[in-house]
């Protein structure tokens, strides 16, 4: 719908329709712009209420709206203006004012090119007032309140690319600039362009915040589990979690039902956003042994042990469970995708014959834990023969099987959790996560 550059030190005013998307893009990565955006009804009436950052904040319980259930920003009314819908960076303020004369003007630089009279000139044709200073979201800014009650701030962690993506929640005025401030680290020492795009709200863009594995690494967007659209059937409530979304709570019950459910009877989770990585080759073992705090060695074919993985000098990395699936054949489950890597960097440094693969899209899971769990899985889990059953699956012993006897759905059922009650976890594969929560929910 519109295209519009933002030259560096300037500023721009746009309109965005109801239910339209706004997208601001970060076009060289660590610029700033500060946004600011006005209900069109108010501003026809003469009043020009822009989008609050206090009001905000109060009705959010955050520093900021981000993707998921607290993504409103809102107007001295308390009106709803936008809704943040995607977020690659992460990393904004929400407490300063846009940059104005007098901030200049104190540090020796008057007449200093700044945010609140670039939008002072960008909105004069639309019946907005000038201010001496603006308040504004500052998108990309990165401050923080350290822990003396000071703010500070640094160079932005936004990469070339990196965008906030907006949803209009009622027709809207906006502002953006390109932030000039060149006497801090606020735009990385190097003033760019912000690049502004709307999309018609025909349009569909999934909830998502964007994960970094590592610095270098590029980004992943929020996705949904394979078991998501189960979950959905009983909730709306879903929160981010380690790059998914994860229902938080269950509609008609609720966390303390929920808790004294696991507690008395059973309950599923869905664990599917831990970290799994297949260990395998000659040298897989000994790779186990020199990174976990566990003897590896000691571990047998269809036990699972729980260990911290470390650096060389103690540090912790990750903690997790491992599974034994063979001779040779190992899987970490752990919280972190560094883990994978680290295994993978130091199989390397020590010349070891080993394959470290992460399987953490191919390998869901859920948990179902609770002093009737085994009641319920024992009336659905097969196994073979050369398996324990679910009566005989002991603690910290996995088996495969399959729900629905010896031609129905693969899984791996391992007697594992973290609840302190008795409990199960069911792996598939994503293709069968739907009928494997079924079979369950039954």
């Amino acid at each position: 719908v519109l295209d519009l550059r933002v030259h560096s030190a300037t500023a721009e005013a746009y309109f965005v329709k109801a239910g339209d998307y706004l997208q601001i893009i970060d076009v060289e990565g660590r610029q700033c712009t500060d946004f600011q955006c006005f209900s069109a009804r108010k501003l026809d009436k003469g009043r020009d209420h822009p989008l609050d950052v206090t009001t905000t904040r109060t009705l959010m319980g955050s520093s900021y709206p981000m993707p998921g259930l607290h993504s409103k920003y809102y107007d001295q009314d308390m009106e709803p203006l936008v809704e943040v819908v995607q977020d690659t960076c992460g990393r904004h303020d929400a407490f300063a004012l846009a940059c104005a004369a007098k901030y200049y003007d104190d540090i020796g630089y008057p007449g200093h090119p700044n945010c609140s009279e670039n939008f002072n000139r960008a909105l004069a044709d639309k019946g907005v007032g000038p201010r001496a200073g603006w308040m504004a979201i500052n998108f990309f800014f990165n401050t923080a309140i350290d822990a003396h009650g000071v703010m500070v701030s640094d160079e932005p962690w936004s990469r070339p690319g990196d965008y906030v993506l907006l949803r209009a929640l009622t027709d809207i005025v906006c502002v953006s600039s390109a932030c000039p401030d060149d006497t801090t680290p606020a735009n990385g020492w190097n003033l760019t362009d912000i690049h502004v795009r709307t999309y018609s709200g025909k349009h569909k863009f999934s909830r998502a915040i964007a994960r970094r594995m590592t610095p270098d690494s590029e980004p992943k967007m929020t996705r949904e589990t394979s078991f998501h659209s189960s979950f959905a059937k009983h909730t709306r409530n879903f929160v981010e979690y380690r790059g998914y979304w994860l229902a938080n709570a269950f509609a008609k019950e609720g966390p303390i039902d929920e808790y004294w459910a696991c507690r008395q009877a059973a309950v599923i989770m869905d664990l599917s956003p831990l970290r799994k990585f297949e260990v395998t080759g000659p040298d897989s073992e000994a790779l186990l042994q020199y990174t976990l705090t566990r003897d590896v060695k000691k571990l047998g074919v269809g036990q699972v042990v729980y260990s911290a993985m470390c650096y060389e000098h103690g540090g912790m990395i990750d903690d997790g469970t491992l599974l034994r699936l063979g001779k040779d054949n190992f899987r970490w489950v752990g919280g972190d995708d560094l883990s994978g890597e680290w295994l993978r960097d130091t199989a390397t440094s020590l010349g070891l014959n080993v394959l470290v693969r992460s399987s953490t899209d191919q390998m869901h899971n859920v948990a179902v834990q609770g002093p009737k769990s085994r009641d319920v899985l024992k009336e659905i889990i097969w196994t073979s023969p050369l398996q324990p059953s679910i009566e005989e699956l002991e603690w910290f012993r996995f088996a495969v099987a399959r729900i629905g006897g010896g031609n129905g759905i693969p899984v791996v059922v391992s007697r594992t959790g973290f609840t302190g009650e008795l409990g199960y976890e069911i792996w598939c594969h994503p293709r069968d996560a739907e009928k494997v929560f079924d079979a369950i929910w039954a």
